[in-house]
């Protein structure tokens, strides 16, 4: 295994230093560090540090839709983007809902090597919503989950929902909930306003959501379990999620980069691209759902990548999968969303894409301060380049992304996992 002398690096954002890295591991940072003969040096004056960065919510595809998008495709997408691990979300084909198929998703992250990958198992058998799924023996697999979602799709019955909040508690996992009521959103094909009126898509509103995360923080504040919210959209599920800390309610919340920058107003295009559950809402819940990161009421950035084949977004609006792909692009998303607006600092933007994330999803050697003995896990990002998202350009299987065309601030010029780099010049090192 090679060592590396970063040089001239700010460290999250502040002040300038070394990083060794050997075997592994940060060795020293700081400056004239001893360094070993054959050490690799890697210039990053003007670069920004940061610990690798924690997708909490990652669609991989595999098993089941390799024409979307396989572990190793999602997770070199995932290194390009900053990212050293990813959860893997359950609703593959088949669903990861027992022990067997989460196991093999987390053996290919390994094998795959560009970065961690630690499987979502599904709250429910084939995320049906009807009968639990083998929690227990998930969570004593190879693969050691502890967090659980029907993503895509809502555990809607409260008495259920219970359940898998008390048998979780018992090994401290996670219930991550896909907030949106089913019977009010029948058909939904869009944020509900008078946009979705005037373009004739049904509406998908706000308190579809907003009733699904009241309900369910009630219910664990009674079960004393660990929830966390999916991809919150709203104001009003800010100002839900807000009273619930205020009270210490043990409860988490995530929004996507898209959630931070588009609005509804997109979806005149009928460009199915466009297209997306939790649809994008209003300005005002952009404006909310920043304020809310800003403030911690809102814990972490996910990205919800969910890459679909061609044939899935080349169609009209309504047969279109909802989806977009993310990975790439989230920290130039979050660095003009919130950096560059000021809401949010380097240092913050680490907590939320790093710390936090690592620390929901019950991983150690992920979300560590950038300090001596901690794992080489290191983005760096050059925060004065500017770029043009061109979909062919992704690495990713698919290319539905919303920010095509977009000129967006940030690159990622190099990310180590363990000290072992998996892109060096903004490129795939292998």
């Amino acid at each position: 295994m090679s060592s590396y002398l970063i040089t001239g690096a700010r460290i999250v954002g502040g002040e300038v230093a070394d990083l060794l890295i050997d075997n592994g591991e940060i060795v020293a940072v700081g400056t004239n560090l001893e360094t070993p003969a054959d050490v690799e040096t890697i210039d990053a004056k003007g670069l920004i540090a940061l610990p690798g960065l924690v997708d909490l919510h990652t669609h991989l595809r595999e098993p089941g839709r390799e024409d979307a998008e396989t572990v190793l495709t999602g997770t070199r997408a995932a290194a390009l983007g900053g990212f050293t691990a990813v959860f893997a979300m359950a609703n593959t084909d088949p669903v990861a809902d027992t022990a067997g198929v989460v196991e093999q998703v987390w053996r290919l992250g390994r094998e795959g090597g560009y970065a961690d990958v630690f499987p979502i198992g599904a709250v429910t058998v084939g995320r049906q919503g009807s009968q639990l799924a083998e929690l227990g023996a998930m969570a004593d697999s190879a693969a050691r989950v502890r967090v659980f979602s029907d993503d895509g799709d809502c555990v809607w019955d409260a008495a259920l929902m219970r359940r898998a909040l008390e048998y979780v508690k018992a090994f401290g996992g996670v219930i991550a909930q896909h907030a949106q009521e089913p019977r009010l959103t029948q058909g939904a094909q869009m944020n509900e306003g008078a946009l979705s009126g005037v373009l004739g898509l049904t509406g998908w509103p706000s308190v579809a959501e907003e009733a699904i995360i009241a309900r369910d923080i009630l219910l664990n504040a009674h079960v004393g379990s660990k929830l966390h919210i999916c991809h919150l959209s709203t104001k009003g599920s800010v100002e839900i999620v807000r009273a619930a800390k205020r009270r210490g309610l043990d409860v988490t919340a995530e929004v996507t980069p898209h959630h931070l920058l588009l609005t509804e107003d997109l979806a005149a295009s009928y460009n199915p691209v466009y297209k997306v559950n939790p649809p994008l809402r209003t300005k005002q819940d952009v404006e909310a759902v920043r304020e809310g990161l800003a403030d911690g009421t809102i814990d972490i950035v996910a990205t919800d990548h969910a890459p679909h084949p061609i044939e899935d977004k080349d169609c009209e609006w309504s047969a279109a999968s909802p989806g977009m792909i993310g990975l790439e692009t989230a920290l130039s998303v979050v660095q003009h969303a919130m950096v560059d607006t000021k809401l949010l600092t380097w240092a913050e933007v680490a907590d939320r894409m790093s710390y936090r994330p690592a620390e929901i999803g019950q991983i150690g050697d992920h979300g560590r301060p950038l300090e001596a003995g901690a794992p080489a896990n290191v983005v760096l990002i050059d925060p004065a380049v500017e770029r043009t998202v061109v979909p062919g350009e992704s690495v990713s299987l698919s290319r539905n992304t919303p920010f095509e065309g977009m000129t967006l601030p940030g690159r990622v010029v190099a990310t180590f996992l363990r000290g072992t780099p998996t892109v060096l010049d903004g490129k795939p090192a292998r």
